[in-house]
């Protein structure tokens, strides 16, 4: 049924459907769920140290031998200077006073490092079918041991230029991620001047500009949103909010409370928890944060992960998308069933099955 079988033949899928690989909600459970009823799983790696990662990866070969894919950031790790931290321990003293706590105390820590020599000495020890990278790629040496170990590389773009770079450097297929994406921005080459383009004006520009396939992310949900990313040249998609709620995934109440109130759940794009720009729940907090200058990502949990604990209603940090409300119910492979089956609907010319 699929109009383009690059990518199910590349993965050995399927389904050309990509859980996304969410850090903090997808599980070893839901992406051998996916990966089981013919998807692609995903695990989002970036924060797992060492131990947690092997454990995780024995974890999901005990629960399915189909391909799934290990997700990883390729950020820049940059220090804060002094003057900048005491400005955000200033900006911050009201918030650290209302919720009853102490700042933190001493210089930032990197809460987790980016993409390096423990994570590949991992991966290349137990080497999964698909590895992929948000901001940016691992070094040309990290890239080329992970492909000769018979990993497949996928990388987000959110620009033309971004796209190019990646399939210059030996992806071998493109994540084009439009501004509608929940969850961290995969900007790399200007993160200050975020292009911020939509999915359907990216999308076919990217498949316009390189060979490799394309998988559209950002905004899809449901059966339209696959079909129409396929009308438009995509090989794939990549969906994540669709499987927040899922059973398997980690739980995260604020979530499902996004799906039951649908488009009255506005979200926004903001650095103020990271230091990345990532779409979350809206909130008072997130608006108010926006005259902040964040400390340099990752090194800003530092400072808002006390009050993230502390009092988790006022600062929630809840990353989603905006389709939320489209977004089917069930287990991981029963929403993964309603949308291919949905897709196939659209495809064949029937109408789309609300609910």
């Amino acid at each position: 049924m699929w109009p383009d079988t690059r990518l199910c033949r590349m993965l050995d899928i399927s389904h050309p459907v990509i859980q996304a690989p969410m850090a903090g909600t997808t599980t070893p459970a839901l992406a051998a769920t996916v990966s089981e009823a013919g998807g692609l799983g995903s695990h989002g790696c970036a924060t797992l140290g060492p131990g947690t990662l092997r454990d995780d990866i024995k974890q999901l070969a005990r629960r399915t031998a189909r391909p799934v894919n290990l997700n990883f950031f390729c950020h820049d790790e940059r220090a804060i200077d002094p003057a900048h931290h005491r400005r955000l321990l200033d900006a911050l003293a009201p918030h650290y006073a209302a919720a009853g706590i102490a700042p933190p105390t001493g210089m930032p820590e990197p809460p987790f490092p980016a993409f390096g020599p423990a994570q590949l000495e991992v991966l290349l020890a137990q080497p999964p079918a698909v590895a992929s990278f948000h901001f940016g790629l691992p070094e040309a040496a990290a890239l080329a041991a992970l492909k000769a170990a018979g990993c497949r590389i996928l990388a987000s773009a959110t620009t033309v230029a971004e796209a190019r770079w990646l399939a210059d450097r030996g992806a071998d297929a493109i994540i084009a991620q439009g501004w509608e994406s929940g969850g961290h921005r995969g900007v790399f080459l200007d993160v200050a001047q975020d292009a911020r383009i939509g999915l359907f004006a990216l999308l076919p520009q990217i498949v316009d500009a390189v060979e490799q396939p394309v998988i559209a992310a950002g905004g899809i949900a449901d059966g339209r949103g696959i079909a129409a990313a396929f009308a438009l040249g995509a090989a794939g998609v990549q969906i994540g909010t669709a499987f927040i709620t899922a059973d398997e995934a980690g739980p995260k109440p604020l979530h499902a409370e996004a799906v039951r109130h649908g488009a009255d759940a506005s979200t926004r794009i903001s650095r103020a928890v990271s230091g990345r720009p990532a779409r979350a729940h809206r909130t008072a907090w997130l608006d108010d944060m926006t005259q902040v200058e964040p400390a340099p990502f990752p090194l800003m949990y530092h400072y808002v992960a006390p009050l993230l604990a502390a009092d988790p209603e006022t600062y929630r940090f809840a990353l989603y998308g905006q389709a939320a409300a489209l977004a089917p119910g069930g287990t991981a492979a029963e929403r993964l069933a309603r949308l291919v089956s949905d897709a196939e609907r659209v495809f064949s010319g029937q109408s789309h099955a609300p609910g």
